[in-house]
């Protein structure tokens, strides 16, 4: 009887079960860990049983049924899993190749035989699982949380290579009388799944690179209206002093009436007059990051010559952040007046129309503004191929997003309108 063989078995078994359940996301207690150490026992002296009794041939035969089938419903019951579990289960099988290989790379240095074959693998077992372990199980874990037709992408090549061994090595020996169809069949996928490989991690920078670029576009967007936001409460301030210091202006002015000293009285109340007209906001809503970025678009808009009209009734307490709702408004209204500065003179007048309130814990908002351009469209969401345009538009959707909220673009007569709602 050849031990060194039948230890060789022994220690691949164990090999790709451990390997198997290590690529699986289980919680390891001590009773699942004692589940998996008694069902790979059973299965082993299964394996055994046959060995002694039938054929050792017979175990490599009946393999897929006596050990890897099983395997697949024990780590199913542990994960819940069923899919990543075959997956995990075939990556595993990949993975043995590892050892066999390497050891055919010894005999064929060392011109040894079967019998050195069987010593390399048993030699190089431990070394091999324990660098898997650490090295690969983690990430191959780690694409169990990704979509189904991402895990069947993954799994593809380890079930075409399982499929491919056992037709042409097992069932057959298609490999060992060298047809061509065969010798090529792997190399072949190899290269189908590098091609896919290539393409997949490329559309994945891009969709990454596009992403960190909104990223920073949308902080540097929050950071300004931030500034904004505390420019603006500082001159609120300021306008709470002037009105905190109402009782000296009087004194002052009604010390120069005393004195008949009126035009001077008269020049300091146009003073005042002035300096607090300047500091005024309007209040447009309860809600004070809304009712700043109205105050300073409306002041920009009426410079502009653009008429503005505001309906809104934001509560002070919304469902979304004070940032991103200053983020939204300040993009949407900055397009609004972009679109009315582009107007044609001969046009009629531009105009932009703000429309805003929370109704039953949801928040709603439409901007209406003149628009003399055409306006392209993808899927919905406005787009340009102008350099430095068309963030706004891009924050706008993320924000949306980002709370599960919907948003609708659209241009009619002349009118673009945007809706949206969290």
């Amino acid at each position: 009887m050849n031990y060194i063989h039948l230890l060789n078995l022994i220690s691949v078994g164990i090999f790709g079960m451990i390997l198997s359940a290590s690529f699986c996301n289980i919680i390891w207690t001590w009773q699942k860990k004692l589940v998996l150490a008694g069902n790979m026992a059973v299965i082993l002296l299964f394996q055994g049983m046959i060995y002694f009794w039938i054929n050792s041939s017979v175990v490599e035969i009946i393999y897929p049924f006596i050990t890897h089938l099983p395997l697949i419903i024990i780590l199913f019951i542990l994960s819940r899993k069923f899919l990543w579990s075959v997956i995990a289960v075939l990556t595993a099988y990949l993975c043995c190749q590892l050892r066999r290989w390497l050891a055919l790379l010894i005999v064929a240095i060392f011109s040894g035989n079967a019998a050195l074959q069987d010593t390399a693998e048993l030699i190089l077992t431990l070394p091999i699982l324990l660098l898997l372990l650490r090295l690969t199980s983690s990430s191959i874990r780690s694409v169990s949380h990704y979509t189904v037709f991402a895990q069947i992408q993954f799994g593809l090549v380890p079930a075409l290579y399982y499929g491919f061994d056992y037709l042409t090595r097992i069932y057959t020996n298609l490999l060992l009388k060298g047809a061509l169809v065969a010798v090529e069949f792997m190399p072949f996928v190899c290269s189908v799944a590098y091609l896919v490989f290539v393409v997949h991690v490329s559309e994945s920078g891009q969709i990454r690179s596009r992403l960190e670029q909104t990223q920073e576009l949308l902080n540097l967007q929050i950071e300004q209206a931030v500034r904004e936001i505390k420019a603006l409460r500082a001159s609120q301030q300021k306008t709470k002093t002037y009105r905190h210091d109402l009782r000296h202006h009087m004194q002052y002015i009604s010390s120069c009436i005393e004195n008949k000293k009126f035009e001077q009285a008269q020049k300091y109340i146009l003073e005042i007059c002035s300096e607090i007209e300047k500091e005024r906001l309007t209040a447009f809503c309860e809600n004070e990051a809304a009712n700043l970025i109205f105050s300073a678009f409306s002041e920009r808009a009426r410079n502009a010559g653009i008429s503005m009209k505001i309906n809104a009734a934001i509560p002070p307490s919304i469902p979304i952040l004070e940032s991103d709702l200053c983020v939204l408004l300040s993009n949407a209204l900055e397009n609004a007046l972009h679109a009315c500065q582009q107007l044609d003179e001969t046009k009629p007048a531009s105009f932009i129309e703000v429309t805003a309130y929370q109704q039953k814990s949801k928040l709603f908002i439409q901007i209406i503004n003149s628009c003399d351009s055409e306006v392209m469209f993808n899927r919905g969401v406005p787009v340009t191929n102008t350099p430095g345009h068309g963030l706004g538009v891009r924050s706008i959707c993320a924000i949306v997003d980002k709370y599960g909220g919907m948003y609708h673009f659209s241009l009619k007569d002349g009118t673009f309108i945007l809706r949206v709602s969290f």
